[in-house]
């Protein structure tokens, strides 16, 4: 039996109620019989991991041609000078 057969065969009367109580599940939002005892809880170092610094707002003086490249990009081109000062520093360090 190759996998394309496997794929497009019908489900049984029974998958089709499964999936649909998995997607009543979903729609109310119920996920109490989902068992996250298996899942190690995150320690306070990779939580901080997630946290983004703090930002602050300052004004910087750019040369047109770099701030016509940035923008070429689309949206959130301070942003993407964040991002690039943040690669700088980090290959610093």
């Amino acid at each position: 039996m190759s996998a394309e057969s496997i794929w497009s065969k019908p489900l049984t009367k029974r998958q089709t109620a499964v999936l649909n109580k998995m997607a009543e599940r979903q729609k109310r939002g119920d996920d109490s019989h989902i068992d996250y005892s298996d899942i190690p809880e995150l320690t306070e170092a990779q939580l901080r991991e997630f946290r983004r610094p703090p930002k602050k707002l300052v004004a910087v003086r750019l040369d047109a041609d770099v701030f016509e490249w940035l923008q070429q990009f689309g949206a959130g081109y301070s942003t993407r000078i964040n991002h690039v000062l943040r690669t700088v520093m980090t290959q610093s360090r």
